[in-house]
């Protein structure tokens, strides 16, 4: 199956903002995890109460001050594994949330990119899992570095593809709709407020384009790779949508472009639940997806690792406490896959080689 956005026009790398501070609001506590306390994070049933909205801030930021600030060494870069015949090496990355100094870093480590930050890797497969912009400096310079590489890697025969993420769904909902009410199910929101609470940053808006709107509405929301369910979100909103891939991601599309603010909202806070796959139960809900998409496991990001493991830093942390990511987390059973290193709180953007050697 092809996927409409993956070839962009040619874009040229936008310039990163190297002194970033968190703006002030990102400090608030959010539904799910107190960023003081570091409490473990409640079940699944408690995390979402009747009539949940994500108009509270979801997973907030922690402060990069506040946690254990994780040093990762530059290593050389190597070009990419590549067998002789057939399609070349196959990697995942998570969420980006708009730190590009720290993408572009990941990919050159694995040699997908070379130092001047162009497409190395040959016949290599990239799949980005969404979630490019918001809570980091530059999102809109991740969002062009991925369209570019997209047309850099297929005509060297590979391929550099995304997933939507809810927070493409939450920046589409902000530039259409803005303040428009729409009906949350817990009363009235607005897509503007749920964007800045969540994250949402002004320089992405001002610069934000139409080829970008574009790009972003035609993102598909699963594939399968290899034996791999390629997914945003870990949470099984996704059947609501389709009994096959090609109907997810066409009911997806369908929706956004009927422009309609509560189906898009509706769309945008299906795709934001989480942690379906983490408790009793986790591993049939990955089985529910499995059987009905195809796959034998479950690739994900959305939810912070150290979230996932209820490992989460605060202010009172002693030094060498907080969150340490140093590669996915494999759980519900061996059948799911995490991916998103948690970036936005001082852990690490993981850009990973499947198989995994485990």
């Amino acid at each position: 199956m092809t996927q409409g956005a993956g070839q962009g026009p040619e874009v040229e790398r936008t310039a990163t903002l190297r002194d970033f501070r968190v703006p002030a609001y990102v400090h608030e506590t959010g539904p799910y995890v107190h960023a003081q306390s570091g409490d473990t994070l409640p079940a699944v049933d408690e995390a979402y109460p009747e009539g949940y909205t994500p108009t509270q801030r979801d997973l907030p930021v922690i402060n990069r001050g506040d946690t254990l600030q994780v040093p990762v060494e530059p290593a050389p870069a190597a070009p990419a594994a590549e067998p002789t015949t057939g399609p070349g090496a196959l990697y995942v990355v998570g969420d980006v949330h708009g730190y590009l100094d720290e993408l572009v870093a990941a990919l050159q480590e694995k040699g997908l990119i070379d130092a001047s930050g162009l497409w190395c890797a040959g016949t290599a497969r990239l799949w980005f899992l969404g979630d490019f912009t918001d809570r980091g400096p530059d999102g809109i310079g991740v969002i062009d570095l991925v369209m570019r590489l997209s047309a850099e890697a297929a005509a060297a025969g590979g391929y550099c593809k995304a997933l939507m993420g809810n927070h493409e769904l939450l920046l589409l909902g902000a530039k259409r709709f803005g303040d428009t009410p729409v009906n949350s199910g817990a009363g009235t929101a607005t897509f503007q407020a749920a964007w800045l609470l969540n994250g949402g940053q002004k320089t992405d808006m001002d610069r934000l384009q139409d080829h970008h709107l574009q790009w972003m509405a035609r993102l598909d929301a699963v594939e399968e790779v290899d034996g791999y369910l390629l997914v945003h979100s870990d949470t099984t909103a996704y059947l609501d949508y389709g009994d096959s891939i090609e109907a997810v991601n066409d009911t997806v599309r369908e929706t956004l472009t009927r422009n309609d603010a509560d189906e898009c909202w509706d769309l945008f806070r299906k795709f934001t639940k989480r942690f379906s796959f983490r408790d009793e139960g986790g591993a049939d809900a990955v089985r529910s997806l499995l059987d009905t998409y195809g796959g034998t496991r479950i690739v994900h990001g959305h939810s912070p690792i150290p979230y996932l493991l209820g490992e989460v830093g605060s202010e009172d942390d002693e030094e060498g406490s907080g969150p340490v990511v140093e590669g996915p987390h494999v759980y519900a059973e061996g059948l799911a896959i995490a991916m998103d290193g948690g970036v936005t709180m001082a852990g690490k953007l993981l850009v990973q080689q499947l198989p995994l050697d485990i």
